[in-house]
């Protein structure tokens, strides 16, 4: 009977350790700075003015698989089409930042 109790408890916390989405790890309120001095130009409010199908929405973010913290690092990062890279000019732990504070912004609306 232990050894199924201890059995159950392992699978348990495996299987929430596993399907539970992890805790966003930047730094919130430096993402919003960086993303006002850096995006808000073409994105202000989750907006796109260069290309208002591909806003910073979570619908749009989904549709154009941009919902992830790692695609949306790589798209600061590296830039593509009229968006600049910003690699250059912010930190790997600013990047993060202000991935975490869209995707932040995105679960809330941008309100």
């Amino acid at each position: 009977m232990k050894r199924f109790l201890s059995l159950s408890l392992l699978v348990l916390a495996l299987f929430t350790l596993t399907f539970t989405r992890p805790a966003l790890a930047g730094d919130l309120a430096k993402g919003a700075k960086l993303f006002s001095a850096n995006c808000a130009a073409c994105h202000a409010g989750g907006k796109n003015v260069v290309n208002a199908a591909k806003t910073l929405q979570k619908g749009d973010l989904e549709k154009y698989s941009m919902n992830s913290l790692e695609a949306i690092k790589t798209q600061i990062a590296k830039g593509k089409n009229a968006m600049p890279a910003f690699a250059g000019r912010l930190s790997e732990q600013e990047i993060d930042d202000v991935a975490n504070y869209v995707l932040s912004q995105a679960e809330k609306g941008w309100s």
